[in-house]
């Protein structure tokens, strides 16, 4: 019995020592600091890794669909617009501004050398092509064909005004300047516009609806001519439609194509 009483004592003894170790000031210390410290490095790597992300451009922020689309450059429509010697060249500057009112639209013109008779080419804000360009760009074999390289670059041909003498060219394959040159090689999977302007007896002639015909035949659209007083003095069918039918024809055409219509 004494025996075991002293082995009781021994018993509460080791458990009071026991817990006397596992509360003891310095262990408790020793384990708040290492819960501090693991914070501590945790928070710090958090730091570091969100630094990282941030000097490679990501933010925190969501983007809407509109600022991602904006980051996506825009394709452009290309319109080569073909002017000819008639007296309704004169409507070529606002023909253009009306066109770049069209959101998404790149334009270029090819002028005939009569047709700069009419117009300022100073009043044109886009870039103007004429025969001397063609010769001047080609200097060797390895050298780029300016009217190919129109042909290329376009996605749609206006030829606005055109007139008689360019449309009987044009009726029988015949490419002696540059806008006629790129016409001949016009890829005719794209549309092409044309928009006859002359005189009301060269309009009547029979010879002037065979040609359109041909023209129409080859998958080109007409914008047909109207009625009104011409500069002339006459009065009848044979003047340019108005620039606001040209105009919207081509949105019509962007439209049928599928082209974003940017705002």
């Amino acid at each position: 019995m004494l025996k075991s009483s002293v082995d009781q004592g021994l018993n509460v003894q080791h458990q009071t020592e026991s817990l006397c170790i596992l509360y003891s000031p310095g262990l408790v210390l020793c384990l708040w600091l290492c819960v501090v410290g693991t914070l501590l490095c945790f928070s710090l790597l958090t730091f570091l890794c969100f630094s990282m992300l941030v000097e490679v451009g990501w933010t925190m922020e969501p983007s809407s669909p509109a600022e991602t689309s904006s980051s996506v450059p825009q394709e452009k429509f290309h319109v080569l617009v073909g002017v000819t010697g008639s007296v309704a060249a004169l409507k070529l500057p606002l023909l253009i501004s009306g066109l770049l009112e069209i959101p998404g639209l790149e334009v270029k013109v090819v002028t005939t050398e009569r047709a700069k008779h009419f117009y300022n080419p100073q009043e044109i804000p886009v870039t103007l092509y004429s025969d001397e360009d063609e010769w001047q760009l080609w200097k060797g074999r390895s050298d780029p064909v300016l009217h190919i390289e129109l042909r290329r670059w376009a996605d749609l041909m206006l030829v606005a005004p055109l007139d008689a003498n360019t449309l009987a060219k044009l009726a029988n394959g015949i490419c002696d300047n540059l806008l006629t040159c790129v016409i001949r090689a016009w890829d005719l999977h794209k549309p092409l516009l044309f928009c006859p302007a002359m005189n009301t007896a060269m309009w009547e002639h029979p010879i002037t609806a065979q040609q359109v015909e041909k023209l129409k035949g080859f998958g080109y659209t007409e914008i047909p001519c109207v009625v009104k007083k011409l500069v002339c003095g006459d009065e009848g069918r044979g003047a340019m439609a108005e620039v606001w039918t040209i105009v919207e024809s081509v949105r019509r055409i962007l439209e049928e194509r599928g082209l974003p219509m940017q705002s």
